[in-house]
């Protein structure tokens, strides 16, 4: 029998969903392995064995997978960002697609053939946003990401994923905490100022946000920590916001933010449309993808002369991307500095025929059945946890859409809800996973749905 700190050799001969290898004992145990690359065959110690699977670190790759290849970061594995640094390209995209395909057939029990994933051109720099927590370790202050299932901090303030600029912000902040002694938020004692940085980029513009994430109401030196940035980033710093976060929790943002350096926006351009984007409001975090993910979703959706609910809109962008062939938009979002943020994108695009509501997506669809409101087409980019259980009910029996557009990033809540609006007479009729997540696990996909009398 296996037991821990054992040392086997086994095959790698499938990934998690996670990136994870998956080998097996010679009694037919699963063993999973971070970092091993299907076809490896690999000499792993046993670190953890539960009842129905191992789990195993990697001591040593015997003999390695056609797929393997150098990994291109310093920080790789440790730090819980990227899954696939070890692996080519081609071989990441071809486990992002059978992952759709398996979460499609295994729990949404659907058949529906799923299309070649969108391959991303560039593989890093991409990101537009980063979320860095900080402590202070015995080495001094630590910037930088979460090890995998953890909150200890691998420090890490050059990530391949992220924009250079990025960098500069994370040293702007390591010299002001050094130089004004700003206490670093300790998750124990819930004491400390300073819990996150969080900075957003805007591709078109070169505009960059900086959020310090506080647990107070101010930060002391505020002024010199603008100049810092000032400094180091030049013109495209465009605000510096305070986000007031004096919970104890574990969620990054708190409810308020305060801008001390411009207005606490930043435009981009997406789709031909120019976003104000705040703090709070969620945008695709790859601008390049999230375009080509859009065009893909306008296409399936077919808007022209059709009344378009988005639900889960964030600042409007698909509603917004389509409203130039659309009849009328109606965007839901339950963030209210995006619904402000989608209502001044119309406005400042000279965008008329689209409106936008504040609110919970069941509640608001309900709401908005009650007004009248009748709907051609209904597009869905909720969160990973995907719909909730009433609303897919909600969008079949109380506005028979003729197509539903479901933009997700998680294949299993996708498959899910997919199940549930076939059992409402929709139909799969597509399936496109589109790489906006080069080297992490995660893939987004967008499906189309038909109703049952409808034409695709």
């Amino acid at each position: 029998m296996i037991k821990k700190n054992d040392i086997i050799k086994i095959k790698i001969t499938a990934t998690t969903s996670e990136g994870s290898g998956i080998g097996r004992t010679d009694d037919g145990m699963a063993v999973f392995v971070k970092s091993a690359a299907e076809g490896d065959t690999v000499e792993v110690r046993i670190i953890k064995v539960s009842r129905n699977y191992c789990i195993g670190r990697l001591e040593r790759v015997i003999d390695p997978s056609p797929d393997r290849c150098d990994a291109d970061c310093p920080s790789y594995p440790a730090c819980g960002g990227c899954a696939y640094r070890h692996i080519t390209y081609p071989a990441e995209c071809r486990i992002k697609r059978r992952r759709v395909t398996d979460a499609m057939e295994r729990i949404g029990h659907i058949r529906t053939p799923v299309g070649q994933i969108v391959a991303a051109d560039r593989l890093c720099g991409y990101r537009n946003k980063a979320q860095y927590p900080v402590a202070m370790g015995a080495g001094g202050l630590q910037i930088g990401f979460y090890a995998q299932r953890s909150h200890r901090i691998v420090d890490s303030r050059c990530c391949r994923l992220q924009p250079d600029t990025f960098a500069d912000v994370t040293a702007a902040f390591d010299e002001f905490v050094t130089q004004y002694g700003i206490s670093i938020y300790d998750e124990q004692s819930g004491r400390g100022l300073l819990r996150h940085i969080y900075c957003r980029a805007a591709e078109a513009t070169g505009q960059i946000m900086v959020c310090a994430v506080i647990n107070g109401e101010t930060l002391p030196h505020a002024e010199q920590l603008v100049g810092m940035l000032c400094e180091r980033l030049g013109e495209n710093l465009k605000t510096v916001v305070l986000n007031i976060n004096r919970e104890r929790t574990n969620v990054i943002l708190g409810s308020r933010c305060v801008p001390i350096y411009g207005d606490g926006y930043i435009t981009d351009e997406l789709c031909g449309v120019r976003v104000r984007l705040s703090a709070m409001s969620f945008y695709q975090v790859n601008r390049e993808m999230a375009e080509r993910l859009y065009r893909i979703a306008a296409d399936l959706a077919a808007p022209d002369g059709k009344t378009v609910i988005d639900l889960y809109c964030g600042a409007g962008t698909i509603g917004l991307s389509m409203a130039g062939r659309a009849k009328r938009v109606y965007g839901v979002e339950i963030v209210p500095e995006a619904i402000e943020d989608a209502r001044h994108n119309a406005r400042t695009n000279g965008i008329a025929n689209a409106e936008f509501f504040c609110g919970d997506a069941a509640d608001l669809a309900e709401q908005l059945h009650k007004r009248g409101v009748t709907a051609d087409i209904i597009v869905v980019d909720p969160p990973r946890k995907g719909l909730s259980s009433q609303l897919p009910h909600i969008i079949a029996r109380n506005f028979a859409p003729e197509r539903v557009v479901y933009v997700s990033c998680d294949p299993s809540t996708l498959a899910r809800d997919c199940a549930v609006f076939e059992q409402e007479g929709y139909a799969v009729t597509a399936i496109t996973p589109v790489d906006l997540f080069p080297r992490t696990h995660h893939v987004e996909t967008v499906a189309l749905l038909v109703r049952a009398n409808g034409t695709v």
